[in-house]
């Protein structure tokens, strides 16, 4: 039984890399967005049958891909297809379709083409978010429907719609030059960073956050001039350089504070700092870098210039005010400038009751009335927040909290 899960998990770290990139590739060779996605699935399925008493393939990603493209030359056989679309998966060979290796990306691949294909501005923008991550990340469309707080039915008409729509219009499957790039980047952009958010999370899949990384410096270099878009890549690195110290040798979660930062990710940090000095630093991801540079140079939790922190998060509060927004700013000027300070912003923020029984809300006030002097209610208030905690491992973090202020 071991043998076969730990076959099962080899399975899901490659289809966590390769389904992005076979589906892609299908979509670029068919033009059909539905047989892509439906031959992946199949190629991952037969896998599921077959690794378990067969091994693991030397090549899994081009194990994957070459069935999922017999797949999809029998369905377009069976259509009566043009003749070039079948050459041309035929031609794809396995050393082509595999993860890749591992140093080498290319200027523009697939994924690439992809992702600017599902920003398109015909889309709307939680459409053109929801098609990328569903479609180059296979996020499942239950796991969409809660980030954007529909239905599981909902999200799956409004993923329907969207390929229905580029499929209409006739929207091409390259990325674009001249003024449709800059009409396109702020969408591709905005995918990137939910993309990453997406693996960076307590229960997230890292390799999404891999995954952003890599796009991010494939669109650095692909447009050098845009200084949003080092901003961005900086903002990941420098968050994804903690890591290996967010959880402890029992798989809690560990407050930022309380890390051991000899476990920081060091070169990615000299490469978020680089990436930065390139960067837009005024604009929104450049404010949210400038915020990570501080937390990644601190050498002790003590040290941290929260100072600076707070004019960050004040700056993007007048360019780009949301609920989480004013949330991390009562938390920094908290830390600048005394508990009561970040409480009296807290409350302000919470006005609107966007931030009603959210669990980030709720244990930032618990951390910030115990820094008040108010143990017994940061308790309790942390076992709210844990209450309403979206995943197991935060859910601990926030009753170990609790309990550190309980009498």
């Amino acid at each position: 039984m071991t043998g076969r899960l730990g076959r099962l998990d080899r399975l899901e770290e490659v289809a966590a890399d390769a389904y992005g990139r076979i589906v892609a590739t299908l979509i670029r060779v068919t033009g059909d967005w539905t047989l892509a996605e439906d031959c992946a699935q199949e190629a991952l399925a037969q896998a599921v049958q077959r690794w378990p008493q067969e091994g693991t393939p030397d090549n899994p990603g081009g194990w994957l891909m070459t069935v999922a493209r017999n797949r999809a030359i029998d369905a377009l056989r069976r259509a009566t297809v043009e003749r070039r679309k079948l050459a041309e998966l035929a031609a794809l060979a396995p050393d082509e379709t595999g993860p890749g290796d591992g140093g080498k990306e290319e200027v523009v691949d697939d994924r690439l083409r992809l992702v600017f294909t599902c920003c398109h501005p015909a889309l709307a923008l939680e459409s053109r978010v929801a098609l990328t991550l569903r479609t180059v990340c296979a996020v499942p469309t239950a796991d969409l429907a809660r980030a954007f707080l529909v239905t599981e039915s909902a999200m799956t008409r409004r993923l329907t719609r969207a390929k229905t729509k580029i499929a209409d219009a006739g929207i091409p499957y390259r990325v674009p030059s001249g003024p449709a790039l800059d009409e396109r980047l702020p969408g591709v952009l905005a995918v990137l960073y939910l993309l990453f958010t997406q693996g960076y999370n307590a229960d997230g899949d890292p390799a999404f956050a891999d995954e952003a990384i890599r796009l991010a410096r494939l669109l650095r270099r692909l447009m050098p001039g845009r200084r949003e878009v080092p901003a961005l890549l900086a903002l990941f690195l420098l968050q994804h350089s903690r890591r290996a110290a967010r959880r402890d040798a029992d798989g809690r979660l560990v407050p930022l504070e309380r890390q051991d930062r000899t476990r920081w990710d060091r070169a990615a940090i000299a490469e978020g700092l680089a990436a930065l000095a390139d960067a837009d630093q005024d604009g929104p991801y450049g404010l949210q870098a400038r915020v990570a540079a501080c937390h990644a140079t601190a050498p002790t939790a003590s040290a941290t210039e929260w100072a600076e922190i707070a004019r960050c998060y004040d700056a993007l509060s007048r360019l780009r005010s949301t609920p989480v927004v004013e949330l991390n700013r009562a938390v920094a000027h908290g830390y600048a400038h005394g508990p009561q300070a970040g409480l009296a912003l807290l409350a302000l923020a919470r006005e609107g009751g966007a931030l009603d029984d959210h669990p980030l809300a709720l244990a930032a006030e618990a951390d910030l009335t115990a820094r008040n002097g108010d143990h017994a209610r940061a308790a309790d208030l942390f076992r709210r927040a844990a209450a309403v905690a979206h995943s197991d491992p935060e859910r601990r973090a926030l009753l170990d909290r609790a309990a550190e202020h309980s009498p």
